[in-house]
Order: structure tokens, then C-alpha cells, then sequence
């Protein structure tokens, strides 16, 4: 069977502690034409929304360490993107929980698959359409005190000033401060970047990083928004 084309490949993120029915529904999404991202609790999914594109997630109520509900409740906290909702309970107590606390669906196992992928279109058709052309505008433009990147004009400037920064190093500085805070190591900075293997990538990725200071920072040698950590990785520090 051909997987099926679609105008832009949506990531969709499935989250459960059964391995098989991540799997099986992971091969679903992806003849369906879906890029597919796997969790099996609440905390790597979590951690995969930092560090991923996800345009909606499949998310399983009971599961060890941090369950749906609870990550559900974290996921609101910076995220609209649809979710829906997967549990073994069929309560309406249950569904009414899950609906109030966010969740976009609710979808009860054993479940039928056509079913499940008519209500994934449907979140997905709804979301863009209806949602996040205003999400998406609300955070076109990043900033860290008087550090300002603008993804609708590709333009960055620093207390006012422009920054004149090459593609490359416009991606590695957007990546940044996306997650501001968040400590990227160069292997994943490199692969998400130039979304090839790593080859020399901590040179090549360090390299970047002082030419973007150079650029950004009044003292690049005592930077204060592009920062190291020493061992680990880059970070943009964040300020009010």
C-alpha cells in the first residue's frame, strides 16, 4: 500500500504506555501520510514538545510516571494543538474530565481505526482553519529583553538595531529561542538544523555560534543572551 501524499506532512505525536498500540497506530498515521513522533508516558512527551514540531496529539489516559490527564493539564499551559484523548474507561464521568481539562476528543478503546483518522482530519482541518493562523501570529515574533526575532520578516534586531545574520544562522538562532532556556546540545542543534547526520557538527555547530555573537551580543566574549553550558550544549538565556 502507497502511503498517501499530502500538502504539508503534519507531525502527529502518539502517546501510550502499550507499545503495540503505539506501534500499530504510528503505521496507520504513516500510510495515512502523517509524520509520526512515539512517547510512552507523559514525561517524554512533554520533553518531545520542546525539542519537536507536533501538530497533534493522541494522548492515553492511564500511564506510569505522569498520565494523560496530568499532561494534558501541563500541555495547556503553552500549547493549543489538538489533543485527543485515548482511555480504556468509558464513563461519561470520565470523557466530561478530559473534555473540561482541554482535550479537543475523546476516543475510548477498543477503537475503530477509520474512526480514529476521520477525527484526527477533523481536529487537524479545524485547528488550521479555524486556530492557528491567530496561535501562529500571536508567536511570530520572539523575544528575550531586547533581543527580537520576527519569523513572519525573517528579521532580527537587537536593542532596535538590525542583526544581519545568513539563513543558517538565522535557523540556529530561531531554534534558540524557541525554547528559551532550553540547552540543545551541538549533535542535535547540528541534526535539526542542517537535518542531515552529524558529521563534525559540534566544530561546525560552534563555529556559528560565535559568528552569531559577534553579531548579537554587545561583549561576545561575556555574552548575555547566547549563552554555553559547558559539556552540554547552547541556550538562549531568557529576560523579561
Amino acid at each position: 500500500m502507497k502511503r498517501r501524499k499530502t500538502m504539508e506532512q503534519y507531525t502527529v505525536l502518539v502517546v501510550d504506555d502499550d507499545k503495540e498500540i503505539v506501534r500499530s497506530l504510528g503505521k496507520l498515521l504513516e500510510l495515512e501520510g502523517y509524520k509520526v513522533l512515539k512517547a510512552f508516558n507523559g514525561m517524554e512527551a512533554l520533553d518531545m514538545l520542546v525539542t519537536d514540531k507536533v501538530h497533534l496529539i493522541i494522548l492515553d489516559v492511564m500511564m506510569p510516571e505522569l498520565n494523560g490527564l496530568s499532561a494534558l493539564m501541563k500541555i495547556r499551559e503553552k500549547n493549543n494543538i489538538p489533543v485527543i484523548m485515548l482511555s480504556a474507561k468509558t464513563e461519561e464521568s470520565d470523557k466530561v474530565i478530559g473534555l473540561s481539562m482541554g482535550a479537543d476528543d475523546y476516543v475510548t478503546k477498543p477503537y475503530n481505526t477509520a474512526e480514529l483518522m476521520a477525527r484526527v482530519k477533523s481536529q487537524l482541518r479545524r485547528y488550521f482553519a479555524l486556530g492557528a493562523a491567530a496561535w501562529a501570529d500571536s508567536n511570530a515574533v520572539l523575544r528575550t529583553g531586547g533581543l527580537v526575532l520576527d519569523k513572519n520578516t525573517k528579521q532580527v534586531t537587537v536593542d532596535g538595531e538590525p542583526a544581519q545574520l545568513t539563513a543558517t544562522e538565522y535557523k540556529i538562532l530561531e531554534l534558540l529561542m524557541e525554547h528559551p532556556g532550553y540547552v540543545f546540545p551541538a549533535e542535535q542543534i547540528y541534526s535539526r538544523v542542517w537535518q542531515e547526520d552529524v558529521y563534525a557538527g559540534e566544530k561546525t555547530v560552534m563555529v556559528h555560534i560565535r559568528r552569531i555573537r559577534e553579531k548579537i551580543e554587545i561583549t561576545p566574549k561575556n555574552p548575555k543572551y547566547l549563552k554555553v553550558v559547558w559539556g552540554i550544549g547552547y541556550k538562549i538565556e531568557k529576560y523579561d
